[in-house]
């Protein structure tokens, strides 16, 4: 049964981690309702942050390439002003700090305080109503060339409060976006590139973590690879047909699908009295 757990763990973390509806919210009822024991270990955790960090850097790959070269020619050659790819380079590495040293400092005290099933719930709900707000009222005239310095970091601190179980990263980055008159596509397509330095992050002190508290067995090997695979071939796709789903469709599905969810989180809460 852990390959078939490992498999849907990993479906799972491809598909949460980039569209706008909750990793934690879809643990607390695939795990707390439905009994689905996954491999509650640092390993397994380490594997599919590293399986959504190969997705995200094999869709985006020539898109990390050309704001590296910017990055580094900036060094040589300063021309923010005028020069797109450096300007987005800067932009991104200075929108990650808000949400990493938030992640440094409290991410051990936030998940304790709000690691609770009503909570996740209630997030997803309000989550939900500001998704619809902003997707229904804002002008979504900019492309994510058009960006601001001071846009691109409201989307920084954004990311920071997605430490919030039932937030959802992608989805408080995407509503911040939005509310700074960016597209849809180009709202998420921003929240994708800035999601991966900091998912790189979060995998490496895993790995770090990891390598100094345990050691993996032989015998998880095939359903640590399993959970990778997964969550690699998932995230892609996953991230491919949204940002075409989103040229030509708004995000209401998501909202939707929040709401319905957090007040199915609610009504198992209630039964389970």
């Amino acid at each position: 049964m852990d390959i078939i757990y490992s498999i849907i763990a990993g479906i799972v973390q491809g598909l949460t981690e980039f569209l706008p509806v909750s990793s934690s919210g879809h643990l607390v009822v695939l795990h707390d309702f439905l009994k689905f024991d996954f491999i509650d270990n640092l390993a397994f955790d380490v594997v599919l942050h590293l399986g959504t960090l190969f997705a995200l850097v094999i869709f985006f790959w020539s898109d990390i390439l050309k704001y590296l070269r910017a990055f580094f020619q900036s060094l040589a050659k300063w021309n923010l002003r005028n020069d797109v790819n450096q300007r987005l380079a800067w932009y991104i590495l200075i929108a990650t700090f808000p949400a990493a040293i938030a992640g440094y400092f409290f991410e051990n005290g936030i998940e304790l305080f709000f690691r609770q099933t009503s909570l996740v719930a209630a997030m997803l709900i309000v989550v939900g109503v500001l998704l619809y707000l902003a997707d229904r009222f804002s002008a979504r005239i900019k492309t994510i060339d058009q960006l601001s310095f001071s846009s691109s970091l409201l989307i920084g601190i954004a990311q920071a409060i997605a430490l919030i179980p039932g937030v959802s990263r992608s989805g408080i980055t995407i509503i911040a976006g939005l509310t700074q008159k960016l597209n849809r596509e180009s709202a998420a397509r921003f929240s994708f590139l800035l999601s991966i330095p900091i998912v790189f992050g979060a995998g490496a002190k895993k790995v770090f973590d990891l390598f100094t508290s345990q050691s993996i067995s032989s015998s998880d090997v095939v359903v640590l690879i399993l959970g990778f695979l997964s969550s690699v071939i998932v995230g892609y796709f996953c991230i491919k047909y949204f940002l075409r789903f989103l040229q030509s469709h708004s995000l209401s599905v998501f909202v939707y699908y929040r709401i319905v969810l957090g007040l199915l989180i609610f009504t198992l809460l209630f039964l389970d009295k």
